[in-house]
């Protein structure tokens, strides 16, 4: 049944924050931020046949640091007695900003983000996102528009537990596991822009957009974000999921992947994406949500493979479909499954298909909970990762991205807990996922294992594309934190041309699987 949204249920929602602890920060952490720590040096040896590259190993995590399993969680501000955490979250009273500007209620952006700042004055208000840069030619690289920043603190395993409210638990597993790993917290800026028609149709979704199939499908929605104020936890995930990601683009890409022994191999991917959900005037009558098409560039013995997948804005009811070619058949054949815990191509068994960014694909298997939006320390704003003055060995640690490349800083963020259904397997029995309350975009994912530990932990590396006016992922790092392996995705920082983004070439016929054939044979 659709649902519409009174006004006097609008005007409740709309205040929906929970209140969250100040910042702490000690004098002697900016201290030690400010001081910084040099990058330790490592040996890098290229081996040219085969794409593989030794890195000197870092000397291994103290044997005494807690495991993953035993990160402590932190815990929640309790709801007032007889309320529901969401509703609790209607009895706080946002600061009256005096703007006129449409917004999915007072004191609220049109994609439901509180348009104030925080009480401590940590969390600027948004004021519009990062502006266009005048000139700026498409694929070129997005410099660090706050590269003057200094960091306000650093974060060690040493004065970690001061952190734990502001932190996800898998930050804190990377810090108390991975050797001298820490976070920088720098100044907070909200940089997240979009169109004005994404602003627009967010706020008509409120009242035409509606969850069907118990959940599973959305029905109503256009072009942006179904539910600008969210009430449960499919609403917060489809807001993800059909987020503003521009209308299509193209990009070629590297992705490390590393060993144990600390050796890593880099693969070369091409990649063009078309997202009909987001494009204005697309005669959108299939309802496909992002239609992608991957080439393999190396190594050698992977050149060629290609995959194409096809998402419907509805997986319920039309299952996603997908297609391979290999080079060596020069055939195309119809992938059984491209879905849910199916290993995703060459990254050696570190990511799913639906750990793309962070979540992709049906929701059918979870139980999804919106826990509420709190305030913490997360990836933001870190265009330096992708600094093409920065070769890739210049990123890489023995167990991770050096963690002085990656920009922290304090956002609200909604966070959703996801528990496998008893009826249904995957390799995740839980899930939590951090969403950025300005764009919806995912920052951080934690994974259990089937014993309900902390397996996996992984981040977006975030910022504004100003002249497509999108913010989002250009970059992600898995971390296995059992294996104490990660798989970095994205970087292109030695490309000679960068992503370019809504350049309006990609239409639906270069996403069929005679397209695909095609391009094997030339």
């Amino acid at each position: 049944m659709k649902r519409r949204l009174s006004c006097a249920t609008i005007l409740a929602l709309s205040q929906a924050v929970l209140s969250t602890p100040s910042v702490h920060a000690q004098a002697s952490d900016a201290g030690a931020a400010a001081a910084g720590s040099a990058p330790a040096s490592a040996a890098v040896h290229h081996h040219r046949h085969h794409h593989r590259h030794a890195v000197a190993a870092a000397a291994p995590a103290d044997a005494g640091q807690a495991s993953p399993s035993a990160v402590p969680v932190a815990a929640e501000p309790a709801p007032a007695p007889g309320l529901t955490p969401i509703q609790a979250m209607a009895t706080v009273k946002l600061p009256d900003t005096g703007t006129q500007e449409p917004g999915a209620g007072p004191g609220l952006t049109a994609l439901g983000a509180i348009r104030a700042g925080n009480a401590e004055g940590t969390i600027p208000a948004w004021t519009g996102g990062q502006s266009p840069v005048p000139g700026r030619a498409p694929g070129s690289y997005v410099s660090d528009a706050f590269i003057s920043d200094k960091p306000l603190l650093r974060i060690t395993a040493q004065n970690v537990d001061r952190y734990v409210d502001k932190l996800a638990v898998g930050t804190v597993a990377l810090i108390r596991t991975l050797h001298n790993y820490h976070v920088d917290v720098y100044p907070t800026h909200r940089t997240a822009a979009a169109p004005q028609f994404i602003y627009d149709n967010a706020i008509a979704n409120m009242s035409r957009a509606h969850l069907v199939h118990d959940g599973q499908g959305v029905e109503g929605a256009q072009l942006s974000v179904p539910f600008p104020i969210p009430h449960n936890g499919n609403e917060a995930m489809w807001d993800a999921v059909l987020r503003w990601r521009g209308s299509q683009f193209t990009r070629t890409t590297n992705n490390v992947i590393s060993t144990p022994s600390g050796d890593y191999s880099i693969q070369r991917w091409h990649e063009d994406v078309l997202l009909p959900y987001g494009t204005p005037g697309f005669n959108n009558s299939h309802q496909w949500d992002a239609m992608f098409r991957q080439q393999v560039l190396s190594p050698p013995r992977d050149a060629g493979l290609m995959t194409l997948v096809i998402n419907h804005e509805n997986p319920y009811d039309v299952a996603r479909e997908a297609w391979t070619y290999t080079p060596g058949e020069r055939r195309v054949r119809r992938a059984p499954e491209v879905d849910y815990d199916t290993p995703f191509t060459d990254t050696d068994g570190l990511e799913t298909i639906d750990d793309y960014d962070l979540f992709n694909g049906a929701l059918d298997r979870y139980d999804w909970t919106l826990v509420g939006r709190r305030e913490m320390y997360v990836p933001y704003n870190t265009q330096r990762i992708q600094d093409p003055t920065l070769h890739y060995a210049d990123l890489i640690n023995r167990d991770s991205i050096k963690p002085e490349y990656i920009r922290f800083e304090l956002h609200r963020v909604w966070m959703v807990e996801a528990k496998l259904k008893p009826e249904f397997r995957h390799i995740y029995t839980r899930r939590t996922i951090y969403l950025d309350e300005d764009s919806w975009c995912p920052l951080i994912s934690d994974r259990y294992d089937g014993r309900g530990q902390l397996w996996r932990t992984a981040m977006a590396f975030t910022g504004e594309e100003p002249n497509a006016k999108l913010f989002g992922p250009d970059g992600y790092e898995f971390v296995d934190l059992y294996q104490h392996r990660f798989l970095a995705q994205g970087l292109h920082n030695q490309e000679p041309v960068g992503p370019i983004y809504n350049m309006n070439s990609l239409t639906p016929r270069d996403f069929t699987a005679e397209s695909l054939r095609r391009l094997g044979l030339r």
